[in-house]
């Protein structure tokens, strides 16, 4: 362990700053100040020997939490990076993305602030980076057997490095024109800046990774040359079909799922050629009254960017009740708890509206002016009206941030001949095959919506069978079983 009385010396949580929202507001860099390694390395002291780490059951990645925090509290940053490499491909984006189920788990948490698990992550793979130490990682041998990943989020990019370096020669597909799925362009550049992404793929690259980008397979390559080229297919396109909400006043505009708002931002931030003569993009929210429909994370994502883009006023609305404070009896620790979380982009404006339902959108010469919406209570497992909380809200942008119910299946996966579980997901079997043989399935595609960390985690796992199905057996690790997770 790190230093046996640190949990007893050091107990409060420190993590870096968030810069001051008056100034955070005029950019789209990343929010936090710079960390400090010498808080850092107190922070990691405190990982206790606690005998069972929760933590390790807390991360889908199975990441070697007490052995790196321990070589940081004690200055071995070259031997952390290795150890944080050998269960994650990318923690440059799970030390800025994840939720962090692994300090929600971890067992100081029982009684005090658990430790900066996170933090601790995200400083070694940056300081790696900033050291030179992140170098491509060459094959051994080449197999001659040729994989096809389809998507390039971060379960297809984990499926292709893993693959990469066992041999096979590896192609990924993306059919927007840059690689990195909602890393890309759903992510915005405050909460996570596209040079880390583009520092990865130039690694990637070396190691013999080949990017194609796009290309709509399905459409511009069909199903049966996807399958005459490659010896193995992976599907790693994500869970992109958008909840949408159907009710009178859908039609006028005005009214725009996130993933279409968002990446019209990434883009002018990554320089495209995408505004107007005011330099604004084709939606945008300057000046006008927002409401966000849908509370979680990719509604705080449009209420950054819409705060950036200079909104007039932002509501954000939520139909499940406001959270308690502390963690919820429903869910106890080692479980990732139910609680009220402020976001960096809650920090700055607008207002959170919880247990409300919005029932019709008004308009006026076919564009959307305003929403009718009243309050819910839950009254035994279901949503109810509250009887005389009606109103109305004005609102010249409506983004719909409600979450996404499965793949696409018109194209490619219809192609293919999958099968499908009850959910809409793709089918899969333990070996992470979808019912078309050859043809394997990670990440949201197959799980449904969920987290980054899951989705690497299925990334890896996948590889594994893949090797396995192309050459006999394999070394590379698996962190997951399909049989372990529910077929939703």
């Amino acid at each position: 362990m790190a230093d046996p009385q640190g949990f007893l010396k050091h107990t409060r949580r420190e993590t870096p700053a968030r810069r001051p929202v008056p100034l955070r507001l005029l950019d789209w860099r990343e929010v936090y100040e710079p960390g400090d390694d010498v808080v850092l390395q107190r922070q990691a002291g405190r990982c206790m020997d606690c005998g069972i780490p929760f933590c390790h059951n807390g991360c889908p990645l199975g990441n070697l939490i007490p052995e790196w925090n321990d070589l940081i509290f004690r200055g071995r940053w070259r031997d952390a990076i290795d150890r944080l490499h050998a269960t994650n491909n990318f923690p440059e984006f799970t030390g800025r993305l994840c939720p962090a189920p692994c300090e929600a788990s971890c067992v100081l948490g029982i009684n005090q602030d658990p430790v900066t698990i996170k933090q601790v992550e995200v400083e070694i793979i940056d300081h790696a980076f900033g050291a030179g130490w992140v170098q491509p990682v060459y094959p051994t041998r080449l197999t001659g057997k040729l994989v096809a990943v389809v998507g390039s989020g971060p379960a297809g990019l984990a499926a292709a490095q893993q693959l990469t370096r066992a041999g096979h020669t590896v192609t990924v597909f993306e059919r927007a024109d840059r690689i990195g799925g909602l890393l890309r362009y759903g992510i915005p550049e405050f909460k996570m800046e596209k040079r880390h992404i583009d520092r990865r793929l130039a690694q990637m690259e070396a190691e013999g990774t080949v990017f194609k980008t796009g290309v709509n397979v399905g459409v511009d390559l069909t199903a049966k040359q996807l399958r005459d080229q490659f010896d193995a297919i992976v599907l790693a396109g994500g869970a992109t079909d958008a909840r949408d909400l159907l009710i009178p006043g859908r039609e006028l505009t005005g009214i725009h799922q996130a993933m279409e708002f968002l990446p019209w931002a990434n883009r002018v931030q990554l320089g495209d050629d995408v505004t107007d003569e005011d330099g604004l993009p084709p939606i945008h929210a300057r000046d006008k009254k927002v409401v966000i429909i849908g509370g979680g994370d990719t509604g705080a994502d449009c209420l950054g960017t819409a705060h950036r883009q200079g909104a007039a006023a932002v509501h954000q609305f939520e139909i499940m009740p406001r959270p308690p404070e502390e963690r919820a009896a429903s869910t106890p620790w080692p479980t990732y708890p139910l609680m009220y979380r402020v976001s960096s982009a809650h920090e700055e404006g607008g207002e959170r509206v919880f247990s409300v339902n919005t029932e019709r959108f008004v308009g006026v010469d076919g564009r959307v002016t305003g929403l009718a919406a009243h309050e819910v209570e839950m009254v035994d497992g279901r949503f109810r009206k509250v009887d005389g909380s009606d109103f109305t809200l004005d609102a010249d942008l409506v983004l719909l941030a409600m979450g996404f119910v499965g793949p696409e299946k018109p194209g490619l996966l219809d192609s293919l001949g999958v099968k499908y579980t009850e959910r809409g997901n793709v089918a899969r079997t333990s070996d992470w095959q979808t019912t078309a043989p050859g043809v394997f399935v990670a990440g949201d595609m197959g799980r449904g919506q969920s987290l980054i960390v899951w989705a690497i985690a299925e990334g890896r796992a996948c590889a594994a069978a893949v090797d396995a199905f192309l050459v006999g057996d394999t070394w590379l690790p698996a962190p997951i079983e399909t049989d372990a997770l529910p077929q939703r």
